[in-house]
């Protein structure tokens, strides 16, 4: 069985986000808790896992994501990653439609190498820092949003970009103040400088500390900023030690997100299904 490491929202090898991805030849899952076991050995913030359809059907393909502890509901990269992967090996071609526990979503590739999300637009909610939020992050919220039910995370909007680029949370105090996670954002320090909005996401909930490039909380930052900015079309930096930059474009009730890949390992795996 086939298992690649790809690096996701990026156009360069060892940036962006990596992820695993496994591409299975049968129609069926194997149980949870061997796929589970596969990203716990991977452990990487999520690997990927998915299997053909049978044509005529709404969807294609049937994709699940595992982080080293839990399955998700929803993770942008490692879908970008999955489908790098169908598309370079030739398995794929235009856009692809995955079923998966957030519905359906489409992939499409594009000339240039860059591949385009269709992913549900997050629903905000105004809500109120729970007790500790500040301490847990190193830093006072301007503003918290609830994400909804898929993303689950709350949207803390700080002061300025320095302030999201300083912080050094308490994870363990972090782990216990969302459900899945803590996304930190604040307006561009420099609107020439490529990107309109910064942001970190946090994890520790989920066993990710700190994710390089979080696909899914774009979901939720794209109409976040454009209701700020005024604009449909944006793009974010997500300031972590692996940096990724991801263009949003927000049509209502869905959000495309794009970005790039690349395949830094090809390899076998050799136990676990």
């Amino acid at each position: 069985m086939k298992i690649r490491i790809v690096d996701a929202f990026t156009d360069r090898p060892f940036a962006g986000n990596p992820a695993g991805v496994v591409i299975l030849d049968s129609g069926a899952f194997p149980a949870a808790d061997h796929l589970q076991r596969i990203a716990s050995e991977v452990n990487l913030s999520e690997t990927a896992f998915a299997h053909p359809l049978p044509p005529g059907g709404e969807a294609d393909w049937a994709l699940r994501w595992f982080t080293p502890v839990t399955e998700v509901d929803l993770c942008g990269h490692a879908t970008l990653a999955t489908a790098h992967v169908l598309h370079t090996t030739g398995v794929a071609s235009g856009t692809v439609r995955h079923t998966t526990r957030s519905g359906i979503l489409r992939t499409t590739a594009h000339e240039d190498g860059s591949l385009t999300l269709d992913f549900p637009t997050a629903p905000l909610t105004p809500a109120t820092a729970p007790p500790g939020l500040g301490d847990a992050l190193g830093a006072s919220p301007v503003s918290v949003h609830d994400t909804g039910e898929h993303v689950g995370d709350l949207l803390v909007e700080l002061a300025d970009e320095a302030a999201v680029r300083a912080l050094r949370p308490d994870f363990p105090a972090l782990a216990s103040r969302s459900r899945r996670g803590v996304i930190a954002t604040a307006a561009a320090e420099d609107p020439a400088g490529g990107y309109d909005f910064v942001s970190r996401g946090f994890f520790p909930a989920v066993g990710i500390d700190e994710d390089p490039v979080t696909g899914s909380a774009h979901t939720a930052l794209a109409p976040f900023w454009s209701a700020r900015f005024g604009r449909d079309d944006l793009v974010g930096l997500q300031a972590s030690a692996r940096p990724g930059l991801v263009r949003t474009s927000l049509r209502g009730e869905r959000t495309l997100l794009t970005g790039g890949a690349v395949t830094v390992i090809d390899g076998e795996l050799l136990a676990g299904l």
